[in-house]
């Protein structure tokens, strides 16, 4: 029968802990936004510290270069989703969790030492860490959506686990506001010492401090976090269905949960192991196939590969859009031989808030707010619709208008884009795999299914940030080759998106207010299970039709998926 302590779990009011459990399993994903979006205005400033003016232009860092950086932490995160995925699945979510935070933190003071001072070597040194830093926050994607799935209850995970991944808007937005507060002081202290001593042309010694403190401040609110992560007990699903101690779980739920009833459920315990029932036979294992089976290929595969696929082509086309962003905010800002370094990568920051604020955390919010009311598999749908729609906007008429008469609708058209990314697959991508699949696999398949996103990510990255440039040498920006335009680089990604909307509609299960055993797929047996639950509490303390109960017993126990009264359980 179902375990009593996951039922009350997915039956329990939401209470404190649940928020507490969102920002402690969030900051990973903060401090994944951070490094991601901090990165851009760094570039600019490493580009005019190290290298060289050419033709009347400040420094830039060459595109081999950027791209190499940016490539280097997405595999990292590849590594780290799938290392620490299945480290999450066999040695315990907890256990693993404060291990990913620790490599974050780390890292990120890693990158702003960066060891030494000339360009060969500080740009190694930096990809080196962030390689590390990657691995880091690659392992807390999984992590950190399988403990808030599996502390939720089934009213509201939907909510609670993007809450985990909204903060990814807020670490944009600190990522934004600490360049901006940093390049600000940096810039006034420069004029303060002499206003001829910084021009476009000329970028201060000081500039190559300012870049490694922006970096370095990213390991704040992962160190922060750090004592929460240490003293959060194991989920009780782990515990439970994983490691067969149903008393611990119950015993760690009670204490960070201030209306789960214990004593009613350890009563309903004992009361079952007095029952009338006699003791059945010998069980086989609770489940009777591997990770690297047929069996398991059979009742997960089309769900793991649904979860990857759509992760894949989501990755493609955000992180593409937001690495060639600097094309979308230049008629906006004064080009680079009109500013120093300072307020280059001031105005970077203070693009990317706007559209932090605009319309990537509305997006979030948005998520929070619907997710529990029109389904997963809807919102992912209507996402990948309106991106596609959205970018055919941005492409259609870019050649022949928007490049000339760029305006305010088309920032508008540009972060409705991101908006219905986050109100869309960016956020159900996270979601889905935390609640599809059994408990002893969770956390290894939302690693696969991340890995399969950064490669999309890789893919997006590095291919459009060259793709995107303009056919003609002469529009080109400064240290790229010409590409295939951005009209073609936005239809392309608009067709992504579309496939991303078939493959939504014909792959993706809903999961909407149904508890993670019930997700689990066609293939588990929890309705027979809740059939000889019911069975067992109609029946006792009266006459009992043994053999009738007994033969759901037998013959669920030989599906090898649940058992009853396990020897390593003391409620089942």
């Amino acid at each position: 029968m179902p375990l009593k302590v996951l039922s009350a779990l997915d039956q329990t009011r939401t209470q404190y802990y649940h928020f507490k459990a969102t920002v402690i399993a969030g900051m990973g994903l903060f401090t994944d936004a951070y490094d991601l979006f901090c990165i851009s205005p760094v570039m600019k400033l490493i580009g005019r510290i190290y290298y060289d003016p050419k033709d009347g232009n400040p420094g830039v860092t060459p595109p081999a270069i950027i791209s190499t950086t940016v490539a280097i932490a997405l595999l990292g995160t590849v590594i780290g989703q799938l290392v620490f995925g299945a480290l999450g699945d066999r040695v315990g979510r907890r256990r693993v969790y404060g291990y990913s935070l620790i490599l974050m933190i780390f890292s990120s003071v890693g990158c702003g030492f960066s060891i030494c001072r000339t360009r060969t070597c500080v740009l190694t040194s930096l990809c080196f860490f962030r390689f590390l830093l990657g691995i880091g926050i690659g392992g807390d994607y999984p992590l950190s959506a399988t403990i808030m799935s599996e502390f939720a209850n089934k009213r509201t995970r939907g909510s609670f686990i993007a809450g985990v991944f909204s903060m990814q808007g807020f670490g944009i937005l600190a990522s934004s506001a600490v360049t901006m507060a940093v390049a600000a002081l940096f810039n006034k202290l420069a004029n303060h010492d002499g206003g001829d001593s910084i021009s476009p042309l000329n970028t201060p010694e000081a500039a190559d401090l300012c870049w490694r403190i922006i970096l370095m401040i990213g390991a704040v609110p992962a160190t922060l976090t750090f004592y929460w992560r240490m003293t959060m007990p194991e989920t009780a699903r782990y515990t439970a269905l994983v490691e067969h101690d149903v008393a611990k779980a119950t015993s760690d739920m009670g204490r960070v949960l201030c209306d789960f009833d214990l004593d009613t459920i350890l009563e309903d315990t004992e009361a079952l192991h007095q029952s009338v029932l006699p003791p059945p036979p010998p069980p086989p294992p609770i489940y009777n196939y591997g990770f690297f089976s047929r069996e398991f290929l059979r009742r997960h595969g089309a769900h793991l590969f649904a979860c990857s696929a759509a992760w894949f082509i989501l990755d493609i086309s955000y992180y593409s859009s937001t690495l060639f962003q600097s094309q979308i905010y230049k008629p906006w800002f004064p080009p680079a031989n009109h500013v120093n370094a300072y307020e280059e990568a001031y105005n970077v920051a203070k693009f990317q808030a706007i559209i932090a604020v605009c319309s990537t955390i509305p997006g979030y919010f948005v998520t929070m707010a619907f997710i529990d009311r029109i389904g997963r598999r809807k919102i992912q749908m209507i996402g990948f619709f309106f991106m596609a729609i959205f970018l055919f906007a941005l492409a259609a008429p870019y050649d022949h208008y928007w490049y000339n008469h760029t305006n305010a609708w088309y920032i508008v058209l540009y972060a409705l884009t991101f908006f219905f990314s986050n109100f869309g697959p960016n956020t159900i991508t996270f979601i889905l795999p935390a609640e599809l699949f059994p408990a002893r696999f969770r956390s290894t398949c939302h690693g696969i299914s991340g890995a399969w996103g950064k490669v999309g990510a890789i893919i997006g990255a590095i291919g459009f940030l060259f793709a995107s440039q303009a056919k003609n040498r002469e529009n080109v920006q400064s240290g790229y080759e010409p590409g295939i335009g951005m009209m073609n680089a936005l239809l392309i990604l608009g067709s992504v998106c579309i496939a991303g909307l078939v493959l939504t509609y014909f792959y993706t299960p809903e999961t909407m207010m149904r508890s993670l055993e019930e997700n689990e797929g066609s293939g588990n047996r929890v309705g027979e299970i809740s059939q000889l639950s019911n069975k067992i509490h109609k029946f006792r303390g009266s006459s009992l039709d043994v053999s009738h109960v007994m033969s759901d017993t037998s013959r669920i126990s030989s599906s090898g998926s649940f058992f009853i009264n396990s020897p390593r359980s003391s409620s089942a």
